[in-house]
């Protein structure tokens, strides 16, 4: 109805650097620092204009990433806002929606930005008097409260690779993400929780199958990924597609083959392992006998060079220079098992 205020609209950038600090920027009128973003002008989407904005604070040219989190808060009080200007803390920092408007806020992930770029950030004169990189935590305490809940709940959803659904800053009850996990608990012993909004909130676990491959010296196969941290080198295998009815046992044979153009199928299961670090998903591995891999085979291997930079076989003495502590214990584990005929084994961290 023309006579029916509609809500605003505004987006808001969690920008990052390399080292997953936060860009909380400070207004020039000594008011509460904040995050970059504001109002969604005329037919923009919220997309286009976070990324419009980020050019005109910051001189930064890069797009608005994934929707991490939406906050919708009902309309504030009279001058709860002030002036809802497009780069101003009311469309994206302010208490509350404007007077008589509701606020439906867009939380995206930029970045993250190169450390030569970090470095130079260029403020426009006038925008913004600082901008400051703040570990999580560190922006979490500066900003008001509001802004700070979203970023909590944001930073959530990008470690657990979900969404977070705020209702005036607060997670909703199915929200996926963003809910503190003793709520949770406390919602579903009560019984207050819907069907839907149960499987939304349920703890999530991401899945993997490895295959240990030894040669004729006993010296294990390792791949050097060429992604993330490639100073990590790893087994062959992967993640599970899950969603398209893959068992491990299947995933592993894939990624064998996707990665090192071996058709092989996998022995027997060695172990499972399961790791967790607060705040991020559980990660399940299922690592299974590759065999040995003689001259001729270690001969035909073939990288996927979209994945994988090189392999090597090493000694189980020098596995400590190659993989990071968690999978040396898992790979330890899973020799021990095949020397012994013991398993599967259930590992935790790599630990029995």
């Amino acid at each position: 109805m023309p006579d029916r205020p509609s809500p605003l609209v505004a987006a808001t950038g969690v920008v990052l650097d390399t080292r997953g600090r936060v860009l909380v920027l400070a207004p020039p009128d000594a008011a509460d620092p904040r995050l970059p973003g504001g109002t969604v002008e005329d037919t923009e989407t919220p997309e286009e204009g976070l990324a419009r904005l980020l050019r005109k604070e910051l001189d930064l040219a890069l797009p608005a990433g994934r929707l991490l989190a939406v906050d919708s808060r009902p309309p504030g009080p009279a001058g709860a806002n002030g002036p809802a200007s497009a780069n101003g803390p009311a469309g994206t920092n302010g208490p509350g929606g404007a007077a008589g408007r509701s606020l439906v806020v867009h939380i995206h992930l930029v970045g993250p930005v190169p450390p030569h770029r970090a470095a130079a950030l260029s403020l426009l004169a006038g925008s913004v008097t600082g901008a400051r990189w703040l570990a999580p935590d560190e922006a979490c305490a500066a900003l008001p409260a509001p802004v700070a809940s979203r970023l909590r709940a944001a930073l959530a959803a990008l470690h657990t690779g979900s969404f977070a659904h705020l209702v005036d800053g607060v997670p909703h009850p199915g929200s996926p993400a963003g809910l503190d996990p003793a709520r949770r608990v406390a919602l579903e012993h009560s019984g207050t929780l819907d069907p839907a909004s149960h499987r939304a909130s349920r703890p999530k676990a991401v899945t993997a199958a490895s295959v240990l491959f030894t040669d004729p010296g006993g010296r294990v196969l390792l791949v050097q990924p060429a992604y993330g941290r490639s100073d990590r080198w790893n087994l062959p295998g992967g993640g599970i597609d899950s969603d398209l009815g893959e068992i491990p046992r299947a995933a592993a044979r894939r990624e064998v083959h996707e990665e090192i153009g071996l058709d092989l199928a996998p022995g027997r299961l060695l172990a499972v392992n399961w790791s967790h670090k607060a705040g991020r998903p559980a990660r399940i591995r299922f690592l299974y006998d590759g065999g040995v891999l003689d001259a001729p085979a270690l001969a035909r291997i073939r990288l996927d060079e979209t994945e994988l930079l090189q392999w090597r076989t090493v000694a189980p003495a020098d596995l400590r220079g190659w993989v990071k502590p968690a999978l040396r214990r898992q790979i330890t584990a899973c020799l021990t098992a095949l020397a012994t005929g013991a398993g599967p084994l259930e590992l935790h961290a790599g630990r029995p």
